[in-house]
């Protein structure tokens, strides 16, 4: 039934991005410039709500808008109601609703939903990943320099050493293509289903990450923080690749030089 309720309520949000997208809708500033949020966020985020609160009433939620709705239970369910706010504001169809799944403290299921280029991505620990029903895999690139790259920025830029800029400027000057799509749960998506082959970010919450970090790991590849430890989605940093460029790769973001 948690599978089953997972894809509705992804659904459910999916829908209301559909009803809002390149319409007219209120939108609003949060912390950092260009920062939105916008009246399809709370839509989709309500919908999402009334299908988990249907089945799991008890269930503990963690939402990108409203934050955390705290229940004595093992399950929490931590929502992005549209990752990627700024492409969605704007029209461009790279935004997703992601939702990840904890039972007491374990990420055990994530669903990732673009419905824009009706791409649907389900993980469940220890079963795989699949895109439309379909098993995906990490790629097998095994060099930085021969990979595809994808990472983000944050909107209030953190002034660090091998901070964002320094990192992506590095890569790029001896030729690796970055992308930056704007949507942290489709980029982790698109590691996990091989058409990037490492993804690094520097600064973002557990609802950014939550479902995408274990479509990765499902898929077949590794997910750690810049040191190397242990993924959680409750630290800002995060590293994931098909594995093979992992330790490539950390070390760059760490300050070593990009290998040609």
């Amino acid at each position: 039934m948690l599978k089953q309720t997972l894809i509705r309520a992804t659904e459910a949000g999916a829908a209301e991005l559909r009803r809002f997208f390149n319409g007219s809708f209120e939108i609003s500033n949060k912390e950092g410039i260009n920062n939105l949020v916008t009246e399809a966020d709370h839509a989709a985020e309500k919908a999402i709500f009334e299908v988990i609160r249907q089945d799991f009433p008890d269930h503990f939620l963690l939402s990108e808008e409203t934050g955390a709705i705290v229940q004595d239970s093992a399950y929490k369910w931590i929502i992005d109601p549209i990752d990627g706010t700024v492409n969605f504001a704007n029209g461009i169809p790279i935004c997703c609703v992601s939702i990840g799944i904890e039972q007491n403290g374990q990420m055990i299921m994530g669903a990732v939903y673009n419905p824009f280029i009706n791409e649907f991505y389900f993980a469940q620990k220890g079963f795989g990943a699949t895109l439309n029903d379909k098993k995906i895999r990490v790629s097998g690139k095994t060099s930085v320099i021969s990979s595809c790259l994808v990472t983000g920025f944050p909107y209030t830029y953190l002034d660090m050493e091998n901070g964002p800029l320094q990192v992506f400027e590095k890569l790029i000057r001896k030729g690796v293509p970055v992308r930056r799509l704007g949507s942290a749960a489709i980029d982790l998506c698109w590691v996990a289903a091989g058409r990037f082959d490492g993804f690094y970010e520097h600064k973002l919450q557990a609802w950014d990450s939550a479902a995408g970090f274990l479509m990765v790991e499902e898929a077949g590849g590794k997910v750690t923080d810049f040191n190397g430890d242990v993924y959680s989605p409750y630290q800002p940093h995060i590293l994931a690749t098909n594995g093979h460029i992992h330790e490539e790769l950390r070390s760059i973001v760490n300050g070593a030089p990009v290998q040609a």
